[in-house]
């Protein structure tokens, strides 16, 4: 009887000693969604007043900066595309971002799963080799890389600014996807092997597959870095005007549109510049999130 009454007491006072820790999780979570919640706003109101203010007049710009336009204005767009020649900058920044964006998934995927799947003498050396890439800043390699693409007769070229973005893009594919194929069961490349499938074809029929995920992930960031960037071409085609890309013809419709006024054309040269990127998460984002929690476990 003592027993069962020690029992009962225990679980009665229970649920009373879980209220405080029940109490605080509760104010941690409201915080959080709070904060996510203030946060979400600070990234998607700027970007909301870019694309509304890029269908108003001149006027409503500067009179009612915060206000709605009053008719959509797709000539402002039309204007940015041809006069501001945002398009012939956005197809030059489709073509270098498509070769460099294949070539590191090319040799960044083979390599990351040469590192995870082999052993081979200095393979750690070779590893922090690629993955120490990282620590250095594209500042503090600006002046031997231009005399390297110079030296390589690739300056003010699309081929090596292409390579120049793969290789800048490489330590960080390689260690996203060495982590990424390490999780994947070996089993299934073992039952491949008995089958009498080649070391080639296990790469690029089973494995590469299976990483889908893991691919979509490091892609997209890489896509986002070299769509993003200004840097690089700035400093490796800085000559010829018809091979800008969007960065660099962005900086350059803000600087010639500030003087003349065109205040509306340059919102709508900016939008143009940010539907891909947009366009791109909105399709893959629950790849990102799949392909950043799977490379995760073991």
């Amino acid at each position: 009887m003592t027993l069962l009454a020690t029992e009962t007491k225990e679980a009665k006072s229970a649920p009373r000693a879980d209220r405080p820790l029940r109490r605080e999780w509760g104010v941690a979570n409201v915080f959080s969604h709070g904060f996510l919640l203030l946060w979400a706003l600070l990234t998607t109101l700027p970007l909301l007043w870019v694309v509304l203010s890029s269908f108003k007049s001149d006027d409503e710009i500067l009179t009612d900066p915060f206000g709605l336009p009053g008719a959509l204005r797709f000539e402002n767009w039309e204007r940015a595309w041809t006069e501001a020649h945002i398009g012939r900058y956005f197809l030059n920044s489709l073509v270098v971002v498509s070769g460099s964006l294949t070539l590191t998934m090319l040799f960044g995927a083979t390599a990351a799963y040469v590192f995870a799947r082999y052993d081979f003498r200095f393979k750690q050396v070779f590893y922090y080799l690629f993955v120490g890439g990282m620590m250095f800043p594209v500042f503090l390699a600006l002046v031997p890389l231009f005399f390297v693409v110079r030296n390589a007769g690739l300056f003010n070229t699309w081929r090596g600014l292409i390579l120049v973005y793969a290789a800048y893009s490489l330590p960080f594919t390689v260690f996203f996807l060495t982590a990424f194929f390490r999780t994947l069961p070996q089993t299934v490349a073992e039952a491949a092997l008995i089958d009498g499938c080649g070391h080639f074809r296990l790469f690029f029929r089973v494995m590469l597959p299976m990483a889908r995920p893991g691919l979509i992930s490091v892609g997209i960031f890489n896509f986002l870095a070299q769509w993003n960037q200004f840097i690089l071409p700035q400093v490796l085609m800085p000559n010829d005007e018809s091979r800008y890309v969007l960065a660099q013809g962005l900086s350059a419709l803000a600087v010639s549109q500030g003087y003349q006024g065109d205040f509306s054309g340059l919102f709508a040269g900016l939008t143009i510049a940010m539907l891909p990127v947009l366009a791109v998460y909105m399709l893959f984002q629950r790849q990102i999130q799949s392909g950043l929690t799977a490379g995760q476990l073991k």
